[in-house]
């Protein structure tokens, strides 16, 4: 049992730090680049993850003693609905305007087909010359 429990803790450790780097946004990874940190922490499997999580991050006490989940409740983006949202009912506005551009192009192009099409039309049931 003390065998497996040997390979058993390196192994969790390993796997604890390799996910807590790669969910560490890049701009927190000190002295290396995210990347570095993995490789350090897959190859070196007992003294990486030590390593990484003794100097690898910035870790910072939450302020006033709050939670880290208080913190992020508080900083949590609100949505909006869609029809209370400005930027989103302008971009509807520029997206018709655009839409009605294009079909405007495209019944004067239908117009001109079609008015290119009669005088075709015309030209060939026009009178016919006898020889």
């Amino acid at each position: 049992m003390f065998r497996l429990l040997m390979y058993l803790v390196p192994l969790a450790l390993t796997v604890f730090a390799l996910i807590d780097c790669l969910n560490t946004p890049e701009d927190e990874a000190r002295h290396l680049p995210k990347i570095a940190w993995v490789f350090i922490i897959l190859i070196f499997w007992i003294v990486g993850p030590i390593v990484w999580l003794a100097t690898g991050k910035v870790r910072r006490p939450p302020a006033n003693g709050r939670t880290p989940s208080e913190w992020h409740s508080n900083h949590r983006m609100r949505y909006v609905a869609p029809d209370d949202n400005p930027e989103f009912l302008r971009s509807l506005k520029e997206e018709n305007r655009k839409d009605e551009a294009l079909l405007k192009d495209w019944e004067a192009d239908l117009r001109r087909r079609e008015e290119e099409l009669r005088r075709r039309e015309r030209d060939e049931s026009g009178p016919k010359t006898a020889d």
